[in-house]
């Protein structure tokens, strides 16, 4: 397969809205693969250039790529600004540069146009490039690639570099179109892809084995799985109502949620993104492979960041310990890390998924050794559930989560077997879009940033407020040196940027606002934490937004 008939493919689900079209275009265009293409040509219709289970990482910034442009466009910044500004969009700024300039390509001698294998094989050549001087073999490599491209292909391979393809086509989409071509229930399809953690490995199974293939995927372990998720709710009452009457309720730590896994004597540790995070916690590996009582085990808890007296500490002390693979001695010394399970996914040779949330808990109890578990009852009772819940924040914790008994593990999926109630407004995680340049102390420093929302619908970010409070000088700084390498466009002092830090922010209330295009505005915002762990596709959406102000407005009427 060419790797042009991929991108016509990207072109023409950007100019649809329909859903049924997107999925039927795709999955035609699926069922013309080789079974070798499926896998990586499902990730670049996706805009990412490996599975989300994959190591490989290409590390290459929207500054390396824009130099890369210039050089092969002859354009100069007022150029890409003023295309960016007429497009909105990386890939199509691209295009458009390299439309206007009349790129020459460098053909091959034999002038075969570039296959679909070809750019994954680049990419990954890209990705393990490591040491002195990768940055410019990286460079070299990029630019070999691009000089290969038409506008159109050019277009769809920056999208695939950034991660940015914003076609509206989004993975739901994909697991129903990759039913649809291989012809195998989609149920079955979404399944698979929980266990399997990226729906690319799905379909190359799905292509080559059918139903029989789908169900063998299971949990695994040294495979990550996707999380399960909870839904926000307002109070004990609701969470006992939606439970139809009984719930059990554990302590909501303020941490880092892990996921371990153990296979004989090797620990492995990932984060909530899947992440590898295992050599920035030593201490949690040998505590998991001294103290859990099985062979093979996939447990999930919480690690959070403790003083001296193990009490607490707020989620961005335990971000250093996250971010560090270089003196993690010294990092173990001076912020010790607690490790609490909750969830007990597999145990030896056999997927628990399935079986009633009791159940897992009582034989996550029996294997975890001196290790401890959340706090955690189970009460029909408003009265009981409130004072669990003061219990935990005397305790330092965020607040409680509701568990529905006899519930079932569905990884990935944000439903309401799970609940988590926070006393406070409950914050909002979003996307950085912008910024601007402070004044005064802060002149030299991007200081007031612009926040937005995930538009499900079409997968665009859409702003909702700005902020110029909550973080420390130290963290602006930081902020600074991250916003500057995914730059898209500068206005004076004021820059427009790649939608990839997610932060969380709290605020007064929302409001209606002609003023962005969003329609709402949060009232006196302020970033309270960075959440690296967190992907901009996990922030929080404008429906979400939308669900909170229509909350509002019910309370008030409540209260008169």
């Amino acid at each position: 397969m060419i790797f042009r008939s991929l991108a016509e493919l990207c072109e023409k689900i950007e100019k649809t809205t329909k859903r049924s079209e997107m999925i039927k275009l795709t999955s035609d265009f699926l069922r013309q693969l080789n079974q070798v293409e499926i896998e990586p040509a499902v990730c670049m219709l996706l805009g990412r250039p490996f599975p989300n289970t994959s190591e490989e990482r290409l590390d290459v910034s929207w500054a390396t790529l824009v130099d890369i442009i210039y050089r092969i466009t002859g354009a100069s910044r007022r150029e890409l600004d003023a295309a960016f500004a007429k497009s909105g969009d990386i890939g199509t700024t691209t295009a458009i540069l390299f439309a206007s300039k009349k790129v020459k390509r460098q053909q091959l001698f034999f002038e075969r146009p570039l296959q679909l294998l070809e750019v994954r094989e680049i990419l990954r050549k890209v990705a393990k490039l490591r040491g002195a001087g990768a940055r410019r073999k990286k460079q070299r490599m990029i630019e070999g690639l691009l000089n290969r491209c038409d506008p159109l292909e050019a277009k769809y391979v920056v999208k695939i570099i950034i991660g940015e393809m914003r076609t509206g086509f989004q993975e739901g989409l994909m697991e129903m179109a990759v039913a649809r071509a291989f012809k195998v229930p989609v149920n079955l399809v979404r399944r698979a892809s929980m266990f399997a953690g990226d729906i690319s490995i799905v379909a190359s199974i799905a292509a080559k084995s059918g139903e029989e293939g789908l169900r063998n995927i299971g949990p695994a372990p040294m495979r990550p799985i996707k999380p399960m998720l909870a839904q926000v709710v307002q109070d004990i009452e609701e969470a006992i109502r939606i439970h139809g009457g009984m719930t059990s309720f554990e302590y909501k730590l303020d941490g880092a949620r892990v996921q371990i896994h153990k296979l004989g004597n090797e620990i492995r540790i990932f984060s909530r993104r899947l992440s590898d995070v295992t050599t920035s916690l030593p201490e949690i590996v040998d505590l998991a492979s001294r103290e859990l009582k099985a062979n093979e085990a996939i447990v999930e808890g919480e690690v959070i960041a403790v003083d001296k007296w193990g009490s607490p500490l707020p989620f961005q002390s335990l971000l250093q310990r996250f971010r560090r693979e270089r003196e993690v001695e010294r990092m173990i010394r001076e912020i010790p890390v607690k490790l609490q399970l909750f969830d007990l996914l597999y145990l030896d040779g056999r997927s628990l998924v399935d079986l009633p949330y009791e159940e897992r808990r009582e034989r996550l109890k029996s294997i975890a050794g001196e290790i401890e578990l959340t706090e955690q009852m189970m009460t029909s009772r408003p009265d009981v559930g409130k004072d669990f819940l003061e219990r935990a924040m005397r305790a330092g914790h965020e607040g409680l989560m509701a568990k529905r008994p006899g519930s079932p593990y569905t990884p990935g999926i944000r439903g309401k077997l799970w609940l988590k109630i926070k006393p406070t407004l409950e914050p909002l995680d979003l996307v950085i879009v912008g910024a601007e340049f402070g004044y005064g102390r802060r002149h030299e420093w991007l200081s007031d940033y612009y926040l937005a929302a995930r538009d499900e619908a079409t997968g665009k970010f859409e702003i909702i407020g700005k902020t110029f409070k909550g973080l420390t000088d130290e963290e602006i700084r930081e902020m600074t040196r991250e916003l500057q390498k995914l730059v898209v466009r500068a206005e004076g002092r004021r820059i427009w940027v790649l939608p990839k830090i997610v932060v969380e922010v709290t605020y007064n209330e929302i409001q209606r606002s002609p003023k962005y295009p969003s329609g709402m505005a949060l009232r006196f915002a302020r970033i309270t934490q960075l959440r690296p762990d967190k992907s901009p596709i996990e922030a929080d959406t404008l429906a979400r937004v939308r669900q909170i102000f229509e909350g509002q407005i019910k309370r008030r009427r409540q209260s008169g």
